[in-house]
């Protein structure tokens, strides 16, 4: 399997395409800063040098010639503002689908995160409101296009040692989860095409990934 990671140089990202590469699998990995490519090769992946926020369709769309599948895990990141939530959480979600769309890429999967169907509660921060708003509105554009597109919202992401053992369901109370417990749970997605049209929430429990999966569907 040829997959395209937008965010390549994220933390989930490169959990992803470590595991990804380590089963055999080829993982490309979109970044905007060409310093980041040698860390990308370190985790087995191809870099690709494309700055969402500035390139065209077109261009991208060349970057998808062969993929089997897209995933979006790019964010713009701590320190960022609230306009840079909208143009890479939401705008270039939004672009790497009419890209898959051109390239005829069906298979898209979206990283979001929980907590976006409610609106930000009085007092919240604006920038972590935007980034909420953002992250639905990714949503909502991916929900209305012909793709055979999985999210995934994760709860609160941490850098603990894996368990394999998660909650994966449409509706999940609140709680962490490991970046790699999300790496490997984007893998089985991507290994079942069963769970197009689904919007499942991730959190750390009592399931092996795969039967957690297989029990979504």
């Amino acid at each position: 399997m040829r997959v395209v990671i937008a965010g390549g140089h994220g933390k989930i990202a490169l959990l992803l395409q470590r595991h990804l590469t380590g089963r055999g699998d080829t993982a490309v990995g979109l970044i905007r800063n060409p310093t980041q490519a040698a860390t990308l090769r370190a985790a087995g992946a191809t870099p690709v040098v494309c700055d969402l926020e500035h390139t065209p369709v077109t261009d991208l769309t060349t970057h998808l010639d062969g993929v089997d599948a897209v995933i979006f895990a790019a964010g713009a990141g701590p320190g960022s503002g609230a306009a840079r939530k909208d143009t890479v959480d939401r705008s270039a979600a939004a672009l790497l689908a009419d890209a898959a769309t051109h390239a005829g890429v069906h298979r898209y999967l979206l990283v979001s995160s929980m907590g976006v169907d409610d609106p930000p509660a009085p007092g919240t921060d604006d920038v972590w409101a935007a980034y909420l708003r953002a992250k639905r509105a990714a949503e909502d554009d991916l929900r209305s296009r012909d793709l055979a597109w999985t999210v995934l919202r994760p709860g609160r992401l941490t850098d603990d040692q894996p368990t394999g053992h998660v909650t994966l369901t449409r509706h999940a109370r609140r709680g962490a989860i490991s970046r790699t417990d999300v790496a490997h749970v984007l893998t089985a997605l991507l290994d079942e095409p069963r769970t197009t049209g689904a919007t499942l929430e991730l959190i750390s429990g009592p399931t092996p990934i795969a039967a957690a999966v297989h029990a979504a569907i």
